[in-house]
């Protein structure tokens, strides 16, 4: 399996997180972002959120510059 990662630079929000995390497996990934998710942003640990933050996963490592936001 290659790197995967998630970046909160690609979505909006009131905190303007720079926060990027990348892994070698959709497991370890998808556990940091949740805990991300959940002692920054607040968010509450669910199947829908797991979920949302698997779906969000890209090929590769994170890009040195952000890419533009999406719209919310």
């Amino acid at each position: 399996m290659s790197r995967q990662y998630i970046d909160c630079r690609e979505f909006p929000s009131t905190m303007n997180c720079s926060v990027a995390l990348s892994a070698d497996n959709d497991k370890e990934l998808l556990e940091a972002a949740v805990q991300h998710a959940v002692a920054v942003h607040g968010h509450t640990d669910s199947p829908d959120l797991r979920k949302q933050l698997t779906s969000m996963f890209k090929q590769g490592t994170p890009p040195l510059k952000p890419k533009q936001a999406q719209a919310a």
